[in-house]
């Protein structure tokens, strides 16, 4: 069972995009566009007020009628955050993303925040353990070392 401090050691790119609440969306969906993300935590200072994603600003801005320009990110984001601590497992994470309807989750250590999980990186953690396990099984079957 893998832990999130795993998951986040084997990404390739730590960096945690974040936008303060006063930020337009135009800047920020502007932002996850530049680094093909989808979500950025709404930082004021160290502390987390919210997050904002691209589902943020298809349903709160656009369907809406608002202007992306004029609208200020602490008015659509998402709060309060749900967030796990490294040690939280992959199976934790998925049970909370899935209840909650979530794609991202911001790790925190000792309230300080070390790294962003989405989905994917979830999936494809569950991905490779399984591959692992299977072939692992293979080699056990067919009486081959490992």
């Amino acid at each position: 069972m893998t832990n999130v401090a795993h998951i986040l050691q084997s990404k390739s790119d730590m960096t945690v995009y974040n936008v303060s609440p006063s930020t337009s969306m135009f800047d920020a969906i502007s932002l996850m566009a530049e680094k093909n993300i989808g979500a950025l935590l709404v930082m004021d200072g160290d502390t987390i007020s919210g997050i904002v994603s691209e589902r943020d600003y298809a349903r709160k801005i656009i369907l809406a009628g608002r202007s992306s320009r004029e609208t200020p990110v602490g008015d659509v984001m998402s709060s309060p955050v749900m967030y796990v601590a490294p040690s939280a497992s992959t199976e934790e994470c998925m049970a909370l993303m899935t209840k909650n309807r979530l794609r991202h989750l911001p790790v925190l250590d000792n309230g300080k925040l070390v790294g962003l999980i989405s989905i994917g990186d979830l999936v494809k953690d569950i991905i490779s353990e399984q591959s692992f396990m299977i072939e692992q099984l293979q080699h056990y079957i067919s009486g081959t070392p490992a």
